[in-house]
């Protein structure tokens, strides 16, 4: 395609990627594809003097734009919600069935010890 780049001047149209071609002032237009962009929206946040610095100076050392950290920033707060809610989840399943936590130890061994044996067994 770098080839290509020099004989054309690329114009984007909504979701194709169009191609015109420079022949004795004449324009063609060649659609090569159809590629899916991805829709993104503007968003305005405010932020607070400090943390607007340290939001740029984070940016700024990892060599991302601020919309990309703080759409990692959503990213790993997703993920902690996630995992909130699985936590959530698993002790009122152990409160449901009597289990404290001094009894997760003591339960994860029994559980392994268990899966090993029967892996060892042999079979009928």
């Amino acid at each position: 395609m770098a080839g290509a780049v020099l004989l054309f001047d690329e114009i984007r149209v909504g979701d194709f990627d169009l191609l015109r071609m420079r022949n004795h002032a004449k324009y063609y237009l060649i659609l090569l594809y159809h590629i899916h962009m991805r829709n993104t929206r503007t968003l305005s946040v405010t932020l607070p003097p400090d943390m607007l610095k340290r939001a740029q100076s984070i940016a700024k050392k990892e060599s991302r734009t601020m919309s990309e950290l703080i759409r990692e920033a959503l990213r790993h707060y997703e993920r902690r919600s996630w995992w909130d809610d699985v936590n959530a989840y698993g002790r009122a399943q152990a409160d449901r069935q009597g289990i404290r936590q001094q009894d997760v130890d003591r339960l994860v061994h029994e559980v392994r010890a268990s899966t090993r044996a029967n892996r060892r067994a042999p079979k009928k």
